[in-house]
């Protein structure tokens, strides 16, 4: 399994309406960065994302899944351009801001602190498991 980062403006798509798309979830469409499209052509279902809230916010609010792997977006006509679905898995009980993030040293090498205009990235296994720890969520 590997762990992702999907970032989102609360007021583009929430982690609320993610929630209210239930089991079925919904199409991570409309990115248009070819690192961001091609990190999602290496997910497999039942990889785990953090559902991130960008501009304002900027805090890791929920835990999401990969549903379906790399398809054409539904978005655009441009065959240049794929995404996955992703469904809410759960709540992050405390959400974890990026302040609290750029504060942790063990996570300074992280992505989402090094590239903060990349809209889905990679997150390793032990950012994964310090991220879970400081927001309180359960294995």
């Amino acid at each position: 399994m590997r762990y992702w980062l999907f970032k989102s403006e609360v007021s583009t798509w929430s982690w609320d309406q993610q929630v209210a798309k239930g089991e079925a979830g919904e199409e991570w469409d409309g990115v248009r960065n070819y690192q961001a499209r091609n990190f999602m052509r290496e997910m497999k279902l039942g990889d785990l994302g953090f559902f991130y809230h960008s501009q304002k916010e900027k805090e890791i609010v929920g835990i999401v899944e990969v549903c379906a792997e790399a398809h054409p977006d539904s978005s655009t006509d441009d065959d240049r351009w794929e995404c996955v679905d992703i469904r809410a898995v759960k709540p992050v009980p405390k959400p974890v801001t990026l302040e609290q993030c750029k504060a942790e040293p063990r996570l300074k090498d992280m992505v989402l602190l090094n590239n903060s205009r990349l809209s889905v990235q990679p997150v390793t296994e032990a950012e994964w498991k310090i991220i879970c720890e400081m927001g309180g969520v359960r294995p």
